[in-house]
């Protein structure tokens, strides 16, 4: 008698922005999406405020987040999870990570880095892993009173795991974070970094689907890594195409991409404006789309 497959759960999605300025349209993007696919199939969608940031963030940008998403007409399962309040499990995972012998001090700068690697057409050169080699008794001497990252040591990590793949929509393939070089894992300023802290947070998040935009696909090798050495279950990244403005930049805060708060002021319909967003293929070139 043969048993057959149990039926696949609902997705658990989550839309995790910081709240180090304004929300624009890309934003708005991954939200509707993150938001459709889970309401489609019976599933969750998590809000989490990912204000570890503590030099970058302000309060005022987290009441604007719920402010563009209740005019966008989107509503979330649960509390509001702020980053912030989960710290004791981010140190708890660097300190798993640390008992494995995977992780290293570096006293490097950006300019010591820059000097000592270079990488094509300006793109930011990977950690050469200069601190890699240090002595390890001499180093944690060294760290104790210098100013200084810690970071994963990404091949020792990889010989501990072995092969990886990861799952994007239905498709699983390989990924191999070597090339990507020695992440930080935390520095002094703001504590355990982004990668970690958001693979802790889906994990205890429940959340099987991450939805963000293909600029971010970089990330996933080392995550998955995350994942497997903490083992932590790993869920499918969907990763869609950008929206650009008008001038065929990619959105961002720092080139100060028109806000949703500005769109809301020379009357877009926010709930119109969702439904747009929503019918729009996630697949396919990166585009501008005229909100009004």
């Amino acid at each position: 008698m043969s048993s057959k497959a149990p039926p696949p759960q609902p997705p658990v999605t989550r839309f995790a922005p910081s709240p180090t300025g304004r929300l624009h349209l890309g934003h708005a993007f991954s939200a509707v999406q993150a938001h459709a696919l889970a309401r489609a199939a019976g599933g969750r969608f998590h809000l989490r405020i990912e204000d570890i940031d503590t030099g970058r963030c302000r309060p005022a940008f987290v009441d604007g987040i719920l402010e563009d998403l209740e005019w966008l007409g989107l509503d979330w399962d649960g509390p509001v999870i702020r980053q912030s309040d989960r710290r004791p499990a981010h140190g708890q995972a660097l300190e798993a990570l640390r008992a494995q012998g995977l992780v290293y001090p570096c006293f490097c700068t950006r300019a010591d880095i820059a000097a000592a690697a270079s990488a094509p057409h300006g793109a930011p050169a990977p950690y050469p892993g200069t601190c890699r080699a240090l002595d390890r008794a001499a180093a944690a001497a060294r760290a104790a009173r210098a100013p200084h990252a810690l970071r994963l040591d990404v091949a020792a990590a990889v010989a501990r795991t072995g092969p990886l793949t990861a799952r994007e929509g239905d498709c699983t393939a390989p990924v191999d974070p070597r090339p990507g070089g020695d992440i930080v894992l935390a520095r002094r300023d703001i504590g355990v970094g982004y990668l970690l802290a958001s693979v802790v947070d889906d994990a205890a998040g429940g959340v099987t689907l991450v939805v963000r935009g293909r600029d971010l696909a970089e990330a996933v090798p080392v995550q998955r890594l995350l994942q497997a050495l903490l083992g932590l279950a790993a869920p499918a990244w969907r990763h869609h195409r950008l929206l650009l403005a008008a001038d065929g930049r990619r959105l961002a805060k720092r080139d100060r991409a028109e806000t949703l708060q500005a769109l809301r002021a020379r009357g877009v319909d926010g709930r119109r404006l969702a439904d747009r967003l929503r019918a729009l293929p996630p697949e396919g070139p990166d585009l501008w789309l005229d909100p009004g």
